[in-house]
């Protein structure tokens, strides 16, 4: 009830700050990236409140989903936590497909989940490689209790799998015998629910989530404020790309997720201008 009454409170909040626009029965479509999908759905409730006679879908899928999605026409804002290639942002020679435009709107923490039984607070990178790639099977061989681990991965179309390999993997490659499930959501639900479960989520699906503990990295916690002073790696910019300039309805509500920090910060996303060495490869 708690949560409810406080995200209630947030959107009511959010509502006022939105502008009030006429529209013509607008629709605006979004899909791709589930860790930045909470941010863009209540930031699109926010701002159908004040304008009622604008429809605005938000759907999951990934980050490799949205970006497909976005570049074939298909949505309108494709929502990804990784950059989208090269290919996917020049303009083709012939002048009919203008690329896709980047609207960078904040940064997203990510944490190893694990459930609370499996008995430990943290990993060092080589570790949680040697999970992830299949070499250690048991958690006893970590610090842990004797018990299996049990591998839950994101499915090659996500975002968070792709920061995941290039933030904390290095050159070890994910095992194959896994568990896969698609979405933030179902992820944490899974690892509270399974003793010797580990997986990743983004920090606005697991911070203050009862039934699991978010593992520490090489000793640094999950934290907002480690992220903005670059001692925790797991992390990546939140992008909403568009396919060429975006219309001028689309314009707008890209400008409310981006200006209302107060939406970014309450749902557990961290401020752009936060970011203490900012990066141009995430």
């Amino acid at each position: 009830m708690l949560r409810t009454a406080r995200l209630a409170a947030i959107l009511a909040c959010a509502a006022l700050l939105a502008p009030s626009v006429a529209f013509a029965d607008v629709s605006i479509s979004a899909a791709g990236s589930t860790a930045l999908q909470p941010l863009v759905q209540a930031a699109a409730e926010a701002y159908q409140a004040r304008n009622p006679d604008l429809k605005i879908s938000i759907t999951g899928g990934g980050s490799r989903t949205g970006l497909a999605l976005v570049s074939s026409g298909s949505a309108d804002i494709g929502n990804s936590d990784i950059l989208a290639s090269k290919e996917q942002t020049e303009p083709s020679s012939d002048g009919k497909k203008p690329g896709l435009v980047d609207h960078k709107v904040c940064a997203v923490g990510f944490a190893l989940v694990v459930h609370p039984d499996n008995g430990v607070k943290g990993l060092t990178k080589a570790q949680i490689q040697d999970i992830f790639s299949g070499k250690v099977k048991n958690w006893k061989d970590v610090g842990g209790k004797d018990l299996a681990i049990i591998v839950i991965n994101r499915p090659a179309s996500s975002g968070t799998r792709a920061v995941f390999v290039k933030t904390v993997m290095g050159k070890a490659d994910l095992s194959r015998d896994t568990l896969v499930e698609d979405a933030t959501g179902t992820v944490v639900q899974k690892v509270t629910q399974t003793a010797g479960t580990i997986s990743y989520a983004s920090f606005s699906g697991t911070h203050g989530k009862a039934g699991i503990n978010e593992l520490a990295i090489d000793g640094i916690a999950p934290t907002e404020e480690n992220i903005e002073n670059g001692k925790y790696p797991f992390w990546s910019y939140e992008h909403m790309y568009t396919n060429g300039p975006p219309s001028k309805d689309v314009s707008r509500f890209l400008a409310f997720v981006q200006s209302n920090s107060s939406l970014v910060r309450k749902l557990g996303y961290i401020l752009t201008r936060n970011i203490q060495k900012p990066e141009n490869d995430r």
